[in-house]
């Protein structure tokens, strides 16, 4: 028969056992460490943008969009990320004259090309007249689609008068006319949340009347 002497040796020596057991079972085997697979760095690529007139270099991750080079490497934020899917039109941006999504586009994609945001459009001094025109007309409520509205009215004036039809255009063997349902359709990939569409295109019908 086992003492209470023995009985408390044994137990002493099993739970010494036990916890010595479970230390070495977390401590890693030697070269565990070094034998994991060691993920690949990002590679990068140095792209040089004209970005509102200005020659920028950058050494970006090639995952990296025209949009995230515009906010986070130039500091850009003017031009706004929204659904980050080329969805709602908040990251329209000029490239080269012609408007794109800047969201669904790298930045390694436009070695030497000009961009234009709306920083490049205007000053707080000098105004662009599309944005002096959404200034009177009211087009803008929170402002977050802002920038992108008025980069994309911009070039929807310039698609026109360049005779670039749209879905809307009825006649492709005449000159097209800013009407509202060719405005509309241009801008129809710019998405108002506040719904001040009536305003914006009040403010491109000024515009495109100015020109006329």
């Amino acid at each position: 028969m086992t003492s209470p002497k023995e009985f408390a040796l044994s137990r002493r020596s099993l739970v010494v056992g036990t916890a010595a057991t479970a230390a070495l079972s977390a401590v890693p085997a030697e070269g565990a460490q070094s034998a994991a697979p060691r993920q690949p760095a990002p590679a990068t690529m140095p792209v040089t943008l004209e970005v509102n007139g200005r020659a920028e270099t950058l050494d970006v991750d090639t995952r990296v969009t025209l949009l995230d080079a515009l906010r986070e490497h130039l500091k850009l934020t003017g031009t706004k990320k929204g659904c980050d899917h080329g969805q709602c039109g908040a990251c329209t941006v000029l490239v080269n004259g012609t408007r794109i999504n800047s969201c669904l586009s790298l930045a390694v994609m436009h070695q030497g090309d000009k961009v234009t945001t709306i920083e490049g459009l205007g000053t707080p001094d000098k105004l662009h007249p599309m944005q002096a025109a959404f200034v009177r007309h009211d087009g803008y409520q929170c402002g977050y689609c802002t920038p992108g509205q008025i980069c994309s009215a911009v070039a929807t004036l310039d698609e026109i008068r360049k005779g670039v039809p749209s879905h809307a255009t009825a006649d492709l063997t005449g000159p097209i006319r800013a009407s509202n349902d060719e405005m509309r359709e241009r801008m129809s990939g710019n998405i108002c949340r506040c719904g001040a569409y009536s305003n914006i295109l009040e403010a491109m019908t000024d515009v495109a009347g100015a020109r006329a």
